[in-house]
């Protein structure tokens, strides 16, 4: 039985959460599916300009998943702008 899921901290909330190409149908797009946790972690390193260790304190998680969770929303970033993919943020609850 795999570990349950801890609640991380995150005080983000985006109003808007669907992203996609110009010009491009949506029904012609594969979507990349974003979590509040990956973007509150983007958020805090590139917005705020905030350190691993103190974003990861501030979300009430260890280095290592901090790391872990913005790793994860890089990859899925890339995904979309490189393969002109849609971005949707979902939310974890």
């Amino acid at each position: 039985m795999p570990r349950p899921r801890l609640c991380r901290k995150t005080e983000f909330n985006p109003n808007i959460t669907y992203f996609k190409p110009q010009g491009v149908p949506m029904r012609e797009l594969d979507v990349v599916e974003l979590s509040i946790e990956e973007i509150e972690a983007y958020r805090l390193r590139h917005i705020n300009d905030m350190e691993q260790q103190i974003a990861a304190d501030k979300m009430h998680t260890s280095q290592s998943t901090y790391q872990r969770i913005l790793y994860s929303a890089y990859k899925k970033i890339a995904d979309a702008l490189i393969n002109g993919k849609a971005i949707k943020i979902i939310s974890n609850k």
